[in-house]
């Protein structure tokens, strides 16, 4: 019989890219463990299996240059390189090791070969179950059996990691070799940047030899744990349980703060430890992540970017046009005239248009323009503006000040401490509250949210209205959120008060970037009297983006659509509570509607709903922004799974543990870590 060991290998590793061409003491990984490996007296053939892509060309030349064969297959489907590998290579048996061991001890390989050979097994393993350090893994099998498990396996854990069919499908005899003493506590593999160090620490104190056997290496644990230290939290074999997303997740925490640019889509306001984290394709209200997988957007959709879907037709044709033509140039873009004079011709009271790319930017020209145009710097605010130093001020001194703005904890931490005492957060409908910082505190803006999680009571705007007419107070509404979802433009044009400012974003480019920022002449003018001025402002997509994007709701009544979709859900949400006599607590207009559990276990619940779609292959919480492309099948689906999620609350509710159902930590809950 032809014994092949076939080592998988390639530059791409998700959790440490290119780690098996990273070197120690002169040698790469990847070379350090073929001369291990090559000490085998039971192996006849060393095969390196790697992934038809161009970043391993260097990996490639490396491995041919040390004298080895190298094969390409497969990127993701590592059964199937695996067996064309053995094809190619006439091998009876293979032995397979991974290239994030490169203690692999050549002793161990051979003591696994003689005893496959010796039971007559289709497979044999050291490591199923765990027993040895994690690192030493070795599995032999029979190419029968692969050649069986490449036609009959589907999952894509079974093709991504080559042998589960082999060993649970019930058809192969299993053998398996268990250590004396249980070692599965020691991690000597190399996954993480963590592992890598401990890994250069073993080999710069065996080196120049590099055949050093696998009790060496125990025995120097033993005698100087010290070396050990940078991986010892880690868990085992995690990597074969965790999502491309997951991974990436992980890896992206190490080299950007937080993780990503937006904190509403942390993995950790979600499912830590879980959720996908990242996406290969979106069209419609389904979501594709990075192995493949397949969701329905019953969440944010873009956190509210897209109202006519992900990737409508329309909308994406234009954004073609507009590239083939060219995004950049010397001069200016003539959509920014049209889409300005479209906007003000939606909003009549409105004369004159800026455009920027991001909330944060429009609410940041808004005030710098209305402070120019007041004469004076306080500003009185109500809702979420963003993430400007004008904005986080309101929370010197005390940063629960926004707490009430949608997002809690939010740290002031590098906001001037001079600009202390500058904005004056006031609560939606406590118009007494407003009237007061407006008599005691020189308010020059008043900034607020039209409507978010309730609606306005007792003429609330109106009086907001006439009392910033009353004291020469630029008022401004921000719309980013709101706007486009009740109405053909603002919402506020639904409750007939119209603002000095209102800026508009988010559903404006159905998810490409664009902001408008809408004024009187009088006021709008005072931009030339201060600076605001940005290069990628002026570039094309957006502004054709959104022209379409307008087209397209104008023509649809998009606007219609998703509010009767999110009010028929949000009454749905109710009646599964009455069922199950939970008492919840709803929010947001229906178009962007929430619940939470009126609970102490709140987090805990929402958690718990979030795990359960997610394995259902839907992406939710408790909220729910409304799409055009949400059909009734996805609403009745996913309401058929939320029914019985409310009856495991009801359960948890009459005394049963929340935590015993989750699988990983509680989400947080705002800007600030649960741990």
């Amino acid at each position: 019989m032809k014994v092949v060991a076939i080592v998988q290998a390639r530059m791409g590793s998700t959790r440490l890219p290119g780690k098996v061409m990273m070197s120690i003491g002169g040698y790469t990984l990847i070379e350090l463990l073929l001369m291990r490996l090559s000490e085998s007296i039971e192996v006849d053939e060393i095969v390196v299996a790697t992934s038809e892509h161009t970043n391993n060309k260097a990996l490639i030349d490396h491995v041919r240059s040390l004298g080895f064969r190298c094969e390409e297959g497969s990127e993701n489907d590592v059964l199937e390189r695996y067996y064309d590998t053995a094809v190619k290579c006439s091998a009876d048996v293979i032995i397979r090791i991974t290239a994030d061991c490169p203690l692999i001890d050549s002793a161990m390989v051979d003591e696994c070969v003689k005893e496959f050979k010796h039971s007559g097994v289709d497979y044999f393993s050291n490591n199923h179950p765990e027993s040895f350090p994690d690192g030493l893994d070795v599995e032999v099998f029979s190419f029968s059996a692969l050649s069986q498990a490449h036609l009959e396996a589907s999952s894509n854990i079974d093709r991504e990691h080559v042998t589960p069919y082999i060993r649970d499908c019930n058809k192969f005899s299993i053998g398996e070799m268990v250590c004396n003493e249980d070692h599965s506590d020691k991690r000597w593999t190399v996954d993480e940047p963590e592992d890598f160090n401990v890994v250069k620490n073993i080999f710069d104190t065996f080196l120049p030899n590099v055949n050093f056997s696998w009790l060496e290496v125990l025995k120097l644990f033993n005698n100087r744990p010290e070396l050990f230290e940078d991986n010892k939290d880690m868990v085992r074999n995690e990597g074969a349980v965790m999502g491309t997303g997951q991974k990436l997740w992980r890896r992206a925490n190490k080299v950007i703060p937080g993780g990503n640019m937006l904190l509403s889509k942390r993995s950790e306001l979600f499912l830590p430890g879980q959720w996908p984290s990242y996406f290969d394709r979106a069209k419609g209200c389904t979501v594709w992540d990075l192995d493949g997988k397949q969701y329905t957007d019953m969440s944010i959709m873009g956190i509210g970017t897209n109202t006519l879907g992900y990737g409508n037709d329309e909308v994406d044709e234009a954004v073609r046009v507009a590239l083939e033509k060219g995004n950049m140039s010397t001069l200016n873009c003539p959509e920014e005239v049209y889409l300005a004079e479209k906007l003000v011709d939606m909003h009549p009271w409105s004369d004159m248009v800026k455009f920027a790319r991001s909330g944060g930017e429009a609410n940041a020209i808004a005030i710098r323009i209305a402070r120019a145009a007041s004469g004076k710097d306080n500003v009185a605010i109500c809702g979420y503006h963003g993430w400007h130093d004008w904005y986080l001020a309101a929370n010197l001194g005390d940063e629960e000040n926004l707490t009430g703005h949608l997002l809690p904890g939010l740290d002031p931490k590098g906001v001037p401490n001079a600009l202390r005492g500058t904005v004056f957060p006031f609560q939606y409908n406590e118009f007494e509250q407003l009237e007061n910082i407006v008599g005691t505190r020189d308010i020059g803006v008043i900034k607020m949210e039209v409507v978010r999680n309730a609606p306005p009571e007792d003429d609330f705007l109106k009086k907001v209205r006439k009392l910033a007419t009353d004291n020469g107070i630029v008022l401004i509404f921000d719309e980013c959120t709101s706007g486009f979802r009740e109405s053909f433009g603002g919402i506020h044009k639904n409750y007939n008060v119209q603002p000095d400012i209102a800026m508009f974003g988010k559903a404006l480019g159905n998810g490409y970037a664009i902001t408008a920022i809408l004024g009187k002449r009088e006021i709008m003018n005072e931009a030339q009297s201060t600076f605001i001025s940005s290069t990628f402002w002026t570039e094309r997509v957006g502004p054709a983006a959104a022209l379409k994007t307008l087209e397209v709701m104008e023509k649809s009544r998009s606007w219609e659509t998703i509010t009767n979709i999110g009010a028929g859900i949000k009454s749905r949400w109710q009646e599964l509570a009455d069922k199950n006599e939970l008492a919840i607590n709803q929010f947001g207009i229906a178009s962007l509607a929430g619940f939470n559990f009126s609970s102490d276990n709140a987090l805990a619940y929402k958690t718990l709903i979030t795990q359960e779609m997610l394995k259902n292959n839907f992406l939710a919480s408790n909220l729910i922004y409304a799409s055009v492309t949400h059909s009734q099948d996805n609403i009745d689906e996913y309401f058929s799974i939320l029914e019985g999620i409310f009856s495991l609350v009801r359960e948890c509710e009459d005394g049963r543990d929340v935590n015993d159902l989750l699988d990983g930590p509680i989400c947080d809950s705002g800007f600030k870590r649960l741990n």
